[in-house]
């Protein structure tokens, strides 16, 4: 296998997995919280944290790594209009993710604090999870935009 082949191997297989556990983590967490248990909600909560610190960080990492790499080994140039979309798109995921494994240690250490004070989950977790909710869709969505563009790579301007 030559190397352009394995880097894009590699940026296909982050790229899943960026994706794959950004939706999951998002839908595991999202279904606890229409629980309304608190101890359902800190226990997937912990998990979720995890899962976005390992695999949706580390391969955030990756995609650009490797998508930069794969830009220099085929020759394009990095102000091609499909790519300077690419970068916005995946800005906007970024800026929404950061704040989003923010909210959601937020909503795990709330719902924690419900199980240890046998209290109901109160308003300061309802507003943690409608703002996770209103930043995972941008995120979500301009994933996909990007999924898209490096599918069909469209000359845009």
């Amino acid at each position: 296998m030559d190397l352009y082949l394995l880097v894009k191997w590699a940026h296909v297989l982050s790229s899943t997995i960026l994706f794959g556990f950004g939706a999951g983590t998002a839908w595991y967490m999202w279904n606890a919280h229409l629980g309304r248990d608190p101890r359902t909600i800190a226990s997937v909560g912990r998990m979720v944290v995890r899962a976005d610190w390992i695999f949706t960080g580390t391969s955030g990492v990756v995609q650009p790594a490797s998508g930069l790499a794969l830009v220099h080994m085929a020759g394009w140039s990095l102000t091609e209009s499909w790519l300077v979309a690419t970068y916005a798109l995946y800005a906007v995921a970024f800026a929404c993710w950061v704040p989003v494994v923010w909210l959601q240690i937020r909503a795990q250490h709330l719902a924690q604090a419900a199980v240890d004070g046998g209290a109901p989950l109160g308003p300061a977790y309802d507003r943690t999870m409608r703002l996770w909710f209103v930043l995972g869709w941008p995120a979500f969505l301009a994933l996909l935009a990007v999924f898209w563009l490096m599918l069909a790579k469209p000359i845009l301007w």
